[in-house]
């Protein structure tokens, strides 16, 4: 895929660096213009080409391309005459997929000369130098028998002996020794047509069922052999490795200049996975996008100018004339580069980085975004995998459980750049209280533009550490012996306190609570360390002041509170630790060393909370019922993104079962965590 940057060419910069119009500037680009881009190699919407069209014939850049490419067609033309001649009595139309293959021109590959020779010449019998081969091997451990004094190794030599002169081992290694040759390096190999052969052979022998020929019989009994299931279950796994030509760059002279000429193949559903803008006339690289063609091949750089791209010059051409013209183009591309002159900069990061996002990215909706087409969108909580920070502004990433469907990585902003710009908008938002919608940018008049640009060392400013956007997460699968402690956080009424004491009372041997402290006296029945640890008011408030309390609060003139120790205590147990804490107890818990699981109990819909509450015989007003819903929004807004998972306590039979599997979840599979935890 090749993209395109717009918007007027560079330099075209207006004086609002807010203003997404024109081509204006984004935040943190200092001078330079945030250019756009557009995707050129697929339609917009669909990154997967599945179908392969004929290749655009261009001019070749030498007489050896022509030939080979005149070999091509006749081999072409040949199979499509004895494909009509032998053509089976099938109606493609009863199945989509043989319909759609039936459409596609045949592709060219390179024929197998090992099994072209006659075939009274294949009988089980060696070639000529795998003979000499096997006949060498065979003269040598005759030798060695003949050395040996020791009868069982005679026997063993023998037996050696015996397996080779069977006709099922000649067999084989004759197979062996023509796929060896014909691995050897001597050229490209043919493409796959479809990677998905066993799916075809099912569809053909359900077509088959009916037919009473005795060729579609005779041809459903050959699909069901265990030998040719094989052969089409290999077939599928060697397509799905999208062999290709290597590519092939060379260097020459062109209209006076030192050029490079690159060979690419583009093959199947693989977009090349480049952009280019335009500079003045000409169509420039502008970005490697990783997982592509490009970025494997390592023969397109940043700033190289495209000359020609088979044959075609693309100098003057607008973008959107390139875009239209890679479209149409497959199999082998050849490019003519004027190569960058800059120097390129090492990598900004080689390793991948994993983070979690903190809040919800469209790039439909991003007027910033380089190419829409390759922005990824993505959730608040989702996992993604960064793989390259070239671009301190434009990351590439992937997201979790899509790397396996998405080719190409995605565009997201960086970090640096998503801060910068959310505290632009909140300073915009705090000196136009009164200015509604989305501010992603804002237009203005001239007047209005001077008091509302962002300034650093303006007195409204934010923090970049007070903007949540992402933060590096590691795998990792807590120990056996130390569990990780369970912290349930909801709104009043939404069931977390009976939730724990349902897992206490069900398995008192799996699950604990911390013991709390106090200031208070111990009653009759209480033992210190057993209901609560007993301390004086100058201890505990020593032990607050030092950061030793989760939480802590004060009633009846006594105060009271849970330690991390308290809580550590329970982990070396080798038991699970419940808490039910306060949302503003999370901050201190999640700076301790205890790894905590949180899980946010939100309650359901105001009617069904009205229902489970008037069970337990409570009947709350309309107006408190608002003020739990709302409760729990703000609660998930400026909490959210410290909670690992939700549960929507509508039911609480499915609320525990669903706890319960969350918890035993993390016996079994490792689990997202700050990386911050790990060191």
């Amino acid at each position: 895929m090749i993209t395109s940057h717009q918007n007027g060419g560079p330099g075209y910069v207006t004086e609002d660096p807010m203003g997404p119009e024109n081509g204006t500037e984004g935040p943190g680009s200092g001078a330079k213009l945030q250019q756009r881009e557009r995707a050129v190699d697929f339609p917009p919407g669909d990154r997967v080409v599945g179908t392969v069209s004929s290749m655009v014939q261009g001019s070749r850049c030498s007489a050896q391309m022509e030939r080979m490419q005149q070999y091509q067609e006749e081999l072409r033309r040949k199979r499509e005459e004895d494909a009509n001649k032998g053509k089976h009595e099938i109606d493609l139309n009863a199945s989509l997929r043989l319909k759609k293959l039936a459409q596609n021109p045949a592709k060219t590959g390179i024929d197998n000369p090992t099994f072209e020779a006659p075939e009274a010449e294949f009988c089980g019998t060696m070639q000529a130098a795998p003979q000499y081969a096997l006949e060498d091997l065979l003269e040598a451990l005759r030798r060695v028998q003949s050395c040996l004094v020791d009868t069982q190794s005679q026997a063993d030599v023998a037996l050696v002996l015996g397996m080779l002169h069977k006709e099922d081992f000649q067999n084989a290694f004759t197979i062996h020794s023509a796929v060896t040759q014909q691995m050897q390096p001597r050229g490209s190999p043919p493409l796959p047509l479809t990677a998905q052969a066993q799916g075809l052979c099912l569809e053909v022998q359900y077509i088959l069922q009916s037919s009473q020929h005795k060729e579609g019989v005779e041809l459903s009994n050959l699909l069901t052999t265990p030998h040719l299931q094989a052969l089409i279950q290999a077939h599928d796994r060697v397509a799905e490795q999208e062999l290709e030509p290597d590519p092939e760059e060379s260097v020459i002279q062109y209209m006076g200049e030192t050029v490079k000429l690159v060979r690419l193949e583009k093959a199947g559903d693989m977009p090349l996975g480049a952009t280019v803008r335009n500079e003045m006339d000409s169509v420039v690289v502008s970005r490697v996008v990783k997982g592509g063609t490009a970025e494997r091949s390592g023969l397109l750089a940043e700033g190289d100018e495209i000359l020609q791209i088979n044959g075609v010059p693309v100098r003057g051409k607008n973008v959107n004339e390139v875009h239209d013209l890679l479209t149409e183009m497959h199999g082998t591309l050849t490019f003519l580069l004027i190569p960058s002159s800059q120097k390129k900069t090492p990598p900004h990061r080689e390793t991948v980085m994993h983070v979690r996002a903190y809040f919800n990215y469209d790039p439909s909706d991003d007027p910033y975004v380089p190419c829409r087409e390759l922005g990824l969108s993505f959730r608040k909580g989702d996992i993604l995998h960064i793989i390259s920070q070239d671009d301190p502004n434009w990351w590439q990433a992937y997201r979790e459980g899509d790397e396996n469907n998405q080719p190409l990585a995605g565009l997201v902003p960086g970090k640096s750049f998503q801060q910068q710009r959310e505290a632009m908008k909140k300073t915009i938002v705090d000196r136009n209280p009164d200015s509604p919608g989305k501010l992603w940018c804002s237009k203005k008049n001239k007047k209005q533009r001077k008091k509302t640009i962002y300034n650093p060392s303006s007195n409204v400013d934010y923090s970049a550490h007070d903007i949540l956007t992402y933060d590096e997460m590691a795998l990792y699968h807590q120990p056996a012996n130390r569990k990780r402690p369970i912290a349930l956080i909801g709104p009043p009424n939404s069931g977390q306190d009976e939730l724990r004491r349902r897992l206490l009372s069900i398995q008192p041997d799996r699950f604990a609570t911390a013991v709390p402290h106090t200031t208070r006296s111990p009653r009759i029945h209480e033992k210190n360390g057993r209901e609560y640890h007993f301390v004086n008011r100058l201890a505990f408030e020593t032990d607050d002041a030092a950061g030793k309390f989760i939480e802590s609060g004060e009633y009846d003139r006594n105060l009271y509170g849970t330690s991390s120790d308290s809580v550590r205590q329970v982990i070396n147990s080798g038991r699970i630790c419940l808490l039910c804490l306060h949302t503003k107890s999370l901050r201190v818990l999640w700076s301790s060393n205890l790894k905590p699981y949180v899980i946010f109990l939100a309650p359901p819909s105001q009617e069904r909370l009205r229902t489970l509450l008037a069970k337990d015989g409570k009947n709350p007003k309309p107006e408190e019922l608002k003020e739990l819903m709302e409760k729990a929004w703000e609660m998930e807004q400026a909490y959210g993104h410290l909670f690992d998972t939700a549960i929507v306590n509508s039911e609480p039979e499915t609320a525990f079962h669903e706890l319960l599997r969350l918890i035993d979840k993390l016996d079994t599979e490792p689990q997202w965590v700050p990386s911050s935890w790990l060191c």
